[in-house]
């Protein structure tokens, strides 16, 4: 009974992992498109 239980928790854990990773990519990526944005703003003035 537990070891099923104990698999379960670990599965969902290593799926965590893999979410929270995504989304520091994704916000990565989004602060250098605002840092892109801004420079060129500041380019153009």
């Amino acid at each position: 009974m537990i070891r099923p239980l104990l698999f379960g928790l670990l599965i969902l854990s290593l799926a965590a992992c893999e979410t929270t990773k995504g989304a520091g990519r994704d916000l990565q990526k989004a602060g250098q498109a605002i840092s892109n944005t801004a420079r060129n703003v500041q380019d153009a003035l």
